[in-house]
């Protein structure tokens, strides 16, 4: 059975614009000359999608969300750029997510089953892995490449260029000015490395000899005795067959002059995610 596709006689859809099957699009709405919308997306009211946007099946945008604005940066020169979000994804309340920038990537992109709630900002060159989960305020500057499963906490804020490895957890109200390793919790005005992620990790089926194993890895890979390109290689010397430290350790690798999130101090208690086993 076909779905029917249905624009409210408020809303404005301008000619070019491509609505799969089963749209609906509700009062109010602007719905841009490029933009893309697939099967079954939904635009419940007040929603702009403006410029060359991409609204990937299933997914549902609330009232007063912005997608697909110009860049926020004085180097875009006004040429073509886009804005990709994949399936599924929910966008609360006056969220924002822009276009990329002409003079660099070109494209902002956010993957499957986003959950963006009310005034997240998604800035512009931006890259979201799938299941990315951002609270409410929560906001990217631009050229943030953020990790499957990561959780940022309502009114964190990233610095440009940062990477938030997967299943990371960024706490609310968190400043991050630092790449976040993979699996790493991060708290704190200019945050810190708090231990591991260990929730979201029992969450997705992590076994207890992984957690322990990722655990002592954390201990090595920043410990203060020895500078952490060093405690890298050895890691990946210790831990050869653990394709979770190898992940740790292959993220750190790719430094180059980047700046990381690291512990203020390693305490004996601190990878434990304030729970015990």
């Amino acid at each position: 059975m076909t779905l029917e596709t249905f624009v409210h006689p408020s809303a404005v859809v301008e000619p070019g614009a491509q609505l799969g099957e089963g749209v609906r699009i509700g009062p109010f709405c602007h719905v841009g000359p490029q933009v893309v919308l697939g099967d079954r997306v939904e635009l419940v009211s007040h929603v702009s999608v403006a410029g060359a946007t991409t609204v990937g099946e299933d997914g549902r945008v609330f009232p007063h969300a912005a997608l697909g604005s110009p860049p926020q940066n004085h180097k875009h020169k006004g040429g073509h750029s886009t804005l990709i979000i994949g399936r599924n994804a929910t966008i609360r309340e006056y969220a924002s997510l822009h276009l990329g920038t002409d003079t660099s990537r070109g494209e902002t992109r956010v993957g499957d089953n986003a959950y963006l709630m009310a005034y997240t900002h998604v800035a512009h060159d931006c890259t979201l892995g799938n299941n990315v989960t951002m609270a409410n305020y929560a906001a990217l500057a631009g050229h943030v490449d953020v990790g499957d499963f990561a959780n940022l906490g309502g009114f964190a804020g990233v610095h440009q260029f940062v990477r938030i490895g997967h299943h990371a957890f960024v706490a609310g109200s968190a400043g991050v000015v630092g790449d976040v390793i993979p699996y790493g919790m991060a708290f704190g005005n200019r945050a810190r490395l708090r231990g591991l992620n260990v929730v979201g990790l029992r969450r997705s089926g992590m076994s207890r000899s992984d957690l322990a194993t990722i655990r002592a890895a954390y201990k090595l890979l920043f410990s203060p005795d020895k500078p952490l390109a060093e405690n890298a290689a050895q890691a990946a010397a210790k831990f050869a067959d653990s394709p979770v430290v190898m992940d740790m350790v292959e993220f750190v690798s790719q430094r180059g002059k980047r700046h990381f999130t690291v512990p203020a101090l390693l305490d004996p208690e601190e990878d434990d995610g304030g729970e015990s086993d």
